[in-house]
């Protein structure tokens, strides 16, 4: 059965490749959510005025992988404890933030930002919110799978995120 889960963790070029990997998703696009202009664009968005964060919208089959699955894949791509930004990529709309469907996603997000909140890998707060999902906006075409686009540049943007990950998930 399918099932959407929005998760936002900084750029949104670096969040697609991990989820696009995995068995058992249909799609991973790009996006918006989470502010109050409607259509925005990345022009719009990167003002700040609009209280959108870059996202990534999952449309994945629950049989074959679990919302919990993809919450834990989510927490090794981010910075839980940066509430401003996310390694290069700085201010409210490059935000950590876990944007749940229905009661059982939030149950499980939660569940599973207590648990790393207490497994004590990291030595801050983790600061992600969990927020009820809002409309998500498709971001413009040239910021879909833009990994498989353009590889050099996604791979200068990403080196900062790719180093910490290393460092804090092996």
């Amino acid at each position: 059965m399918k099932e959407r889960a929005i998760f936002a963790g900084g750029c949104f070029w670096c969040m697609v490749q991990p989820f696009e990997e995995q068995d058992g998703i249909i799609s991973v696009l790009s996006g918006y959510t989470g502010g109050t202009t409607a259509n925005p664009t990345y022009e719009d968005v990167l003002t700040h005025k609009t209280g959108h964060t870059e996202a990534v919208e999952i449309i994945f089959d629950n049989e074959i992988i679990d919302y919990k699955d993809l919450v834990e894949l989510y927490w090794q791509q981010t910075d839980p404890t940066d509430a401003f930004g996310q390694f290069q990529d700085r201010g409210d709309n490059y935000r950590p933030v876990i944007f749940y469907e229905n009661e059982r996603q939030k149950e499980i997000a939660e569940e599973s930002k207590k648990e790393l909140q207490e497994s004590g890998r990291f030595d801050k707060p983790i600061v992600t919110t969990i927020e009820p999902a809002q409309t998500f906006y498709p971001a413009e075409e040239y910021h879909q799978a833009f990994y498989k686009k353009d590889p050099l540049r996604y791979a200068l943007s990403s080196g900062l995120r790719h180093d910490f990950l290393k460092q804090k998930w092996g």
